[in-house]
């Protein structure tokens, strides 16, 4: 009797997976996606690998095996052009975080023109990186612009943003914050959104003040969207290239080149090889560092 009851509660859900697994529909479903990233992906990527073994021109290439990556990492330069990196990476990262919570929080808020400031705050995500390093380097000119023109006013001697070698990075690094806290700010009022009412509701009832909703139900339930933002920021503060160009050409001297102005710097004297193998080291530079960290934020979250 028991045996017939098992065999007849364990026949449907044989019956459910034999038909799962005979469908076509899921894997004819994701081909054109596969395709497409296997085209712009897989394909430019293990190119990549195969092409920084080379000596190689439009035309031809010859295999050399890792000596480019050899006179890769002896470049005088390059460890300058890992420290900026990081640096860029950290900074950017952390005060997207810091800004983008902020202003979700008050843009969530009970305030007037609250669409309108949202428009206004992800304005600059939709401006080229290029104009926006255009303009601010000549917000940034140390005698003609406006900031040290406005500090001047009240009687502060502006430094010279760009020019200042212990200044230049991070000045770059502020202007990537103005131009991508809104993507973070939008990120975290989906997340903010999401949590329902009800949670406020109750905290107001037990005589909770702003900060305590604040520290006990916002920042732990928007801890998805942290995690979302702290990934998207740290990986493109690794890869960044436009803004520093555009606003330092890596200088003064070398003072803010950052890995992958290092990488093209290699390109525009003619090392294609040598250029290829530094994109395979940063690419393997980007995926150690946010992969694990990708995972120890998901497995804090996990725990808690």
């Amino acid at each position: 009797m028991s045996t017939s009851i098992a065999f007849a509660a364990a026949a449907p859900a044989t019956s459910q997976r034999s038909r799962r697994r005979a469908s076509p529909y899921p894997g004819w479903f994701f081909l054109p996606a596969a395709i497409i990233y296997g085209v712009l992906f897989l394909v430019p990527t293990f190119s990549s690998l195969y092409f920084s073994l080379t000596r190689w021109t439009l035309f031809n290439s010859t295999f050399i095996g890792l000596d480019n990556f050899v006179q890769f990492f002896r470049e005088p330069f390059l460890v300058q052009g890992v420290v900026n990196t990081l640096i860029f990476a950290v900074v950017t990262c952390t005060l997207k975080v810091v800004f983008g919570l902020g202003l979700a929080v008050l843009l969530t808020s009970d305030i007037r023109f609250r669409a309108l400031l949202r428009s206004v705050v992800f304005f600059p995500v939709l401006v080229s990186a290029v104009g926006v390093g255009i303009a601010f380097t000549a917000m940034m000119h140390p005698t003609r612009g406006i900031i040290n023109v406005a500090l001047e006013l009240i009687g502060i001697d502006g430094p010279g943003w760009l020019t200042n070698p212990a200044l230049a990075i991070y000045s770059v690094a502020f202007v990537e914050v103005w131009r991508g806290v809104g993507l973070a700010a939008v990120i975290y009022i989906a997340g903010i959104m999401s949590i329902p009412t009800d949670y406020y509701e109750a905290a107001r009832i037990d005589g909770a003040t702003g900060w305590d909703r604040f520290r006990y139900i916002t920042l732990p339930l928007c801890r998805p969207a942290t995690v979302t933002v702290v990934i998207l920021s740290f990986i493109h503060g690794l890869r960044n290239f436009e803004l520093v160009w555009a606003m330092t050409r890596g200088g003064p001297g070398f003072a803010s080149d950052v890995l992958a102005s290092v990488i093209y710097k290699q390109y525009q004297a003619g090392f294609y090889g040598l250029s290829t193998a530094g994109n395979v080291v940063l690419f393997v530079l980007i995926a150690t560092m946010a992969v694990p960290l990708y995972l120890f934020l998901n497995r804090k979250e996990g725990h808690e």
